[in-house]
């Protein structure tokens, strides 16, 4: 049985098969979340992404997670905030082609920080909205294949949003780091 949770952690420091990075176009490492991973999972991780000529928003690749403790790290491509209504669609299919990713390659468990949801400016509020349907849609749909999905929330403030967007059924844990 699937499972979804919402927590207040470092995604670096999570124990699962794979963590998504909010990355940019390049995947050759950024701000944010993004340069968090980077920096954790060291100098190994660059030199991979540069043999993936780059993401589109919306499509998720993958590598191996190096040093940090997840096994794997897919990086999805979150829009730019516009207001336009391809926005949502985007974000939705990070979502969706992450997932759809894990499950290619038999990963039972994956951490999402807030796409998009950052200095790519989508609002908060609906980012969370669309993450949260966007991944009991997809666990509705697989419900031949379980997964635990992690909201992993970098501050209270956060965590509070997707607390109030999120649906019941999901289990809701605080987990934090020093």
């Amino acid at each position: 049985m699937s499972k979804v949770e919402i927590r207040i952690c470092d995604i670096t420091r999570l124990n699962c098969d794979a963590i998504v990075n909010a990355a940019n176009s390049s995947l050759l490492g950024g701000g944010g979340v993004d340069g968090a991973i980077h920096r954790a999972a060291g100098p190994e991780l660059l030199r991979e992404c540069r043999t993936l000529n780059g993401c589109r928003t919306g499509e998720a690749k993958i590598t191996r997670g190096y040093r940090l403790p997840a096994r794997y790290v897919i990086h999805t491509v979150g829009p730019i905030y516009s207001g336009s209504p391809e926005d949502p669609v985007l974000l939705r299919s990070c979502y969706i082609n992450s997932l759809n990713l894990a499950r290619k390659h038999d990963l039972h468990s994956i951490a999402f920080p807030a796409i998009s949801a950052g200095v790519y400016g989508y609002p908060k509020k609906e980012a969370a909205k669309i993450a949260i349907g966007s991944v009991k849609e997809w666990v509705e749909s697989n419900s031949d294949y379980d997964i635990g999905v992690i909201f992993s929330c970098f501050d209270q403030g956060m965590y509070e949003i997707y607390q109030d967007m999120s649906q019941s059924g999901f289990k809701r844990g605080k987990e934090t780091y020093e």
